[in-house]
This record gives C-alpha cells, sequence and structure tokens, in this order.
C-alpha cells in the first residue's frame, strides 16, 4: 500500500496537530506501508526565515520519505504550487491520501487535485471545523467554507475526527461526510531523564507540588482563568510552584503580554517561565509535575495533555478538551469548567490529597498507552485505509 501524508507544515512553530504527522508516518512505515509526506519549507509568518531543508528531494526518516516544497506564492499561507504541481502529476503512484488541515489553501487544492484525479482521500479538519474556532474570521471563513471545503468533505473517502466530541458537534456546511475517529497518538523519542533531575535544574525544591502548563500561548488555551485561578489559590495559602512552558512564534505579543502579567502578579516569585521547551527539559517537565493544567475554551484533542498522562501525570483539563470524558471515565486526572472559580476548586481537590495524584497518574499512564500509542493507531489507520480504497475501487 502506497501512502500519502500531506500537511502545510511541520515546523515546530506550528505545534502538535501538525508535528503528529512524523509519530503517524513513522508508524505507518513501521508496519510496512509506504509513505511519502508532502509538505512546505514553512517556518512561521512572513520575517521568519523558511526550514532550512533540501527541496523536492526525498529525505529519509523513520522508514519514510518527506518531500518539501518552497512556499510560493502565498508564504504566509503555506502555499506550494511546486506540491501541487507535483501530486497532480503523481496522485495515480498512490494507493489513497491523508490530507491535514481545513482552511489551508494547499490541503485544499491538494483535497480538490485528489477528487480530480480519483485518488481516495480523507481529511483530517485539526479542529477547524468547530463552531468556536469557526467564529474567528467568520465570514470568510463562511464563504471559503461554501465555496471550497463542502465540495472537499463530500468528495473524501472519510473524515477523520480525533475525538466523538470533535466529530459530534464539527460544522460540515452542508456535506455529507463519512466519518471516522482516530485519536492522535503519544511517542517519547528518548527516554525520560532522572526523576528529580529538571526540579534541579529549575530550582524547584522537591516537596514543592508543581504545576505545569505546557502549550502554545494563545488565548483559547485559558489562560485568562489559569493565571487568576492559581493567584487565588496562593492568596489561600495553597504552596506550590507554577511552570509555564510554551511560545507563540505568531502572536508573540500576547505571549509578552502573559510573561509579564505572570511575572508582576503574585505568581512572579512562584514561576518558571520557560518559552518552547523540547527534548530532555520537555520530558523532564512532563514527568517532575505534579499536575498538569490545560482550561482550553476548545480544543479537538489535546495532544499535549496525552504525552503529560504517557509520563504519568495526571491532569487537570477542561470539558471543552475533547477527550475530557476518556480522562473522566480512567479517572486519569480531573475535569473542570471553564470558570475561575471551578477551576480553583478543582486544582484544590487535585493538590490536597498525595496519594490521588499518584493514583490518577497511574491511571494517565495506562490510558495513554492503551488508547494513544502510535503502534495502536497505526494498525488502526492502516485498516481504514484497506477499507476505504477498496470502497473506492
Amino acid at each position: 500500500m502506497r501512502v500519502l501524508q500531506i500537511v502545510p507544515s511541520i515546523s515546530l512553530v506550528y505545534g502538535g496537530p501538525s508535528q503528529m504527522v512524523l509519530g503517524l508516518s513513522a508508524a505507518l512505515a513501521s508496519q510496512g506501508i509506504d509513505v511519502t509526506l508532502l509538505t512546505t519549507d514553512s517556518n512561521g509568518d512572513a520575517g521568519q526565515p523558511p526550514l532550512d531543508v533540501p527541496l523536492e528531494q526525498p529525505v529519509e526518516r523513520d522508514g519514510y520519505q518527506i518531500l518539501y516544497f518552497r512556499c510560493s506564492p502565498f508564504r504566509r499561507y503555506k502555499f506550494s504550487l511546486g506540491l501541487l504541481r507535483w501530486l497532480n502529476a503523481r496522485a495515480s503512484n498512490y494507493d489513497i491520501a491523508h490530507i491535514h488541515a481545513l482552511f489551508s489553501p494547499v490541503s485544499s487544492a491538494a483535497a480538490t487535485i485528489a477528487r480530480y484525479q480519483n485518488l481516495p482521500y480523507i481529511l483530517r479538519p485539526l479542529g477547524t471545523l468547530d463552531p468556536a474556532d469557526l467564529q474567528k474570521k467568520r465570514q470568510l471563513k463562511r464563504i471559503y467554507g461554501l465555496l471550497w471545503e463542502r465540495p472537499n468533505l463530500a468528495g473524501a473517502a472519510a473524515v477523520h475526527f480525533t475525538s466523538s466530541i470533535e466529530r459530534d458537534i464539527s460544522e460540515r456546511f452542508g456535506a455529507k461526510t463519512n466519518d471516522l475517529v482516530i485519536p492522535l497518538g503519544v511517542q517519547f523519542d528518548s527516554c525520560l531523564p532522572e526523576p528529580g533531575q529538571t526540579r534541579d535544574r529549575l530550582g524547584i525544591a522537591p516537596d514543592r507540588p508543581l504545576i505545569l502548563f505546557m502549550s502554545r500561548i494563545d488565548p483559547k488555551k485559558g489562560l485568562d482563568l489559569l493565571i487568576p485561578a492559581l493567584e487565588r489559590l496562593l492568596e489561600e495559602g495553597i504552596d506550590f510552584h507554577f511552570v509555564l512552558a510554551g511560545a507563540n512564534p505568531q502572536d508573540p505579543n500576547y505571549e509578552n503580554q502573559i510573561q509579564q502579567q505572570v511575572e508582576k502578579s503574585k505568581l512572579g516569585d512562584r514561576t518558571a517561565i520557560t518559552g518552547f521547551v523540547e527534548g530532555d527539559l520537555k520530558l523532564g517537565l512532563l514527568q517532575d509535575a505534579d499536575l498538569f493544567v490545560l482550561p482550553s475554551y476548545y480544543e479537538n484533542f489535546g495532544i499535549a495533555v496525552a504525552e503529560a498522562m504517557f509520563a504519568g501525570t495526571p491532569v487537570v483539563i477542561s470539558d471543552r478538551v475533547h477527550i475530557w470524558q476518556e480522562v473522566q471515565l480512567a479517572e486519569a486526572g480531573w475535569v473542570s469548567n471553564c470558570s475561575v472559580d471551578n477551576l480553583i476548586s478543582t486544582i484544590k481537590l487535585a493538590l490536597q490529597d498525595p496519594k490521588q495524584l499518584q493514583h490518577r497518574g497511574l491511571n494517565a499512564r495506562q490510558l495513554a498507552t492503551d488508547k494513544y500509542s502510535w503502534s495502536a493507531i497505526a494498525k488502526e489507520a492502516i485498516d481504514v485505509y484497506r477499507q476505504l480504497i477498496e470502497i473506492e475501487k
């Protein structure tokens, strides 16, 4: 089976939803699938240098090939005529395409080409069909969706949602779709560092509870709930150290605003602001944290939540993070609504019982291992690919 994965960019600046294509491709390749990943050299908004990668030459990685194409024209929108020309000329060489992102011109055009070339394709919206996300640039997205994404959705062999909630709430612009739910996967490329090593590195006492936020610094992530909640917990005498890990190269002004807010608040001397993290620092934070908190206003999956659980850290998430039901059912953490008062009581409940923290951390690791491992997800994806290819013949 020859499979195309198509995504506008795999740069780190675009976060987990784009990066997950690498994990999926490697997992598929390990099962004997011939995978080619098409992407661009986009590395952030205008002004950022493109990725330093060879263009239109196969790059071998973990058993599969990546082909990078120049963003041109419209670099800001991660568009590439070169990628689309390549796909149009070679679509017949592949059995199925898995296209990641809607409302991205290169993905939209790739789906259109696949449809006209009779190449079965799966669309993964990355949360862009969530009604809350559609409120951003609402009129433009409505026009774009009706004119371009509606026929792409209708013509797709399937639409790939990462949670049942994402599937249930998503807008389709009137298109009838074949829906499938396959979660995202997590996998650490290296072993976790020694426990406590990262605490030492950041000067955090071993007996002080460590609360970790690790995600893109973005208004949708609920920092306007988390920061005042943590301030009030300090006022009530709850002891902890907070780590704010993440960045937003696409909106550095908001990132700076949040950093200044924390530094000037009661949290200032109880907070480590790390910026974007990767490698051992990221793994060490996930492991050494007592509690991972993500009170997002909407999140179609929450890859950082799955990573925290894989490291054995219990989570506090909002009921807008669409794997909250799985977390609640497995007792892998606690679920809050999107209010400061409820978030305060939920974090307080989690911190007051160290035995429950440990118990739910073990449950979190089990849930992530059973449900969000790449090996399990690859097998599920391969079964879906085969079924769809057979149907489309």
